[in-house]
């Protein structure tokens, strides 16, 4: 076997063992992303936005508001989970409550900050769509600011990480469009 069929062979692979191949827009997008704005984490990028139905016939106006939507459902999601978190009998503690309480209305507004944001860049308004971008991200900041201030451990860390990250690779992405 020639080395470049092996190298072809390997590289199949793994990327059958990651679950499928990832579309070349996206990978292209994300990298260019990446190299324009150091915050982009590269193989976040690529892993949330190749999950994403819309991403194999979208370009970079298209990926730009992908990632917008993926801020969106993140959002939804952490909702649900406050929720429920705030249903539960062993969420006696008022600062924790208080604490939940406060993500669950930024959450809300991340949401919409979020779906703002599709919608600017949609209409092709790309300082519109990065301001509300900026918006989710600051609200995912300041329901972690929340629990700190509570003296207690934030269970949605995960979602906060996540917005902030979606956030930056939104903005990064409609930084591309021409």
């Amino acid at each position: 076997m020639k080395p470049s069929t092996a190298c072809c062979l390997a590289v199949a692979t793994v990327l059958a063992l990651m679950g499928g191949v990832v579309d070349a827009t996206v990978v292209t997008t994300c990298k260019a992303a990446a190299g324009r704005d150091g915050r982009v984490d590269y193989g976040f990028c690529v892993s949330e936005l190749g999950k994403h139905h819309d991403s194999p016939s979208a370009d970079t106006w298209g990926l730009a508001k992908v990632a917008a939507l993926t801020g969106l459902v993140n959002a939804d999601n952490a909702v649900y989970d406050i929720k429920a978190l705030l249903a539960k009998h062993g969420t006696d503690d008022g600062s924790a409550r208080a604490a939940l309480g406060q993500c669950q209305e930024l959450y809300d507004g991340m949401g919409f900050a979020f779906a703002e944001a599709h919608d600017d860049i949609n209409s092709r308004d790309y300082a519109g769509g990065k301001e509300k971008a900026g918006e989710a991200a600051s609200m995912a900041h300041r329901c972690d600011d929340a629990f700190a201030k509570a003296g207690v451990p934030s269970p949605v860390t995960q979602y906060s990480d996540y917005s902030a990250q979606i956030a930056v690779v939104c903005s990064a992405i409609t930084n591309l469009i021409q």
